[in-house]
């Protein structure tokens, strides 16, 4: 049996178990469940849910939404499982263990109007395939490609639904035509960088099925201060 780390979120308030060498949530998924967070969905798709971080969050900071959390890997969709229950979530947060190119609107009980995802960075013939599977997984794309992730958006997104993501900033190209290709007009383009001087290392990005083109790029997220501390606009997205 995987040995397994509990962390918590809001004053103890979340319980997230984690494989202790598997893949692990970083930071991106709490910038993306804050700026999934703002109100405006019913019903979210989150689309590689791993350990089920981004839902959980979710579900937490608004009881009224429904949400469909999909996890190709078993032992992480088991995991995720048993943390929505252990946070007494399961009538709100549903996980699915499925590859989503499979995925059909009517496994999620209709469209949505949100799909959060956190794809793999890396093409799969590109850099060194961790040899931790839950990881090669999280990081390479040996199961699915950001086309096959834009796809699957798009498939069961309503239209006029948000799509969110953030991806590696090298590969800005890619997303944009892959969205573009699926239906799925790119809005919002903001940079995140780990320090006010560093080059941009991830993108956050914001589409909309069927929207019009015209994008905004608003001024970058910086991730840490001169301190080595995070930013007061990273930090709130750790409250509740």
């Amino acid at each position: 049996m995987a040995e397994l780390t509990t962390d918590t979120f809001f004053n103890g308030r979340i319980i997230v178990r984690q494989e202790q060498r598997g893949y692990r949530y970083s930071i991106d998924a709490v910038i993306l469940a804050y700026y999934a967070g703002d109100g405006s969905a019913e019903r979210v798709l989150d689309l590689g849910t791993g350990c089920g971080i981004i839902s959980l969050i979710l579900a937490f900071r608004d009881p009224r939404i429904q949400i469909y959390g999909i996890e190709v890997q078993a032992s992480l969709a088991k995991l995720a499982m048993e943390n929505v229950e252990v946070n007494r979530m399961s009538e709100r947060v549903t996980i699915i263990n499925e590859d989503m190119k499979l995925l059909q609107p009517e496994m999620t009980g209709g469209p949505v109007d949100l799909v959060v995802v956190n794809p793999p960075f890396y093409r799969a013939d590109t850099g060194r395939v961790n040899s931790n599977l839950q990881r090669a997984v999280a990081r390479h794309e040996l199961k699915a490609t950001f086309y096959d992730v834009s796809a699957t958006a798009s498939r069961i997104l309503q239209k006029g639904g948000r799509f969110l993501a953030i991806y590696t900033a090298e590969r800005l190209c890619d997303m944009i035509a892959g969205l573009r290709a699926t239906g799925i007009e790119p809005k919002r383009l903001r940079m995140i960088q780990s320090g006010g001087n560093l080059a941009a290392g991830l993108v956050l990005v914001e589409g909309i099925k069927g929207g019009g083109p015209g994008v905004k790029i608003p001024p970058p997220l910086i991730i840490y201060d001169s301190n080595g501390q995070y930013t007061e606009e990273v930090s709130r997205m750790f409250e509740r």
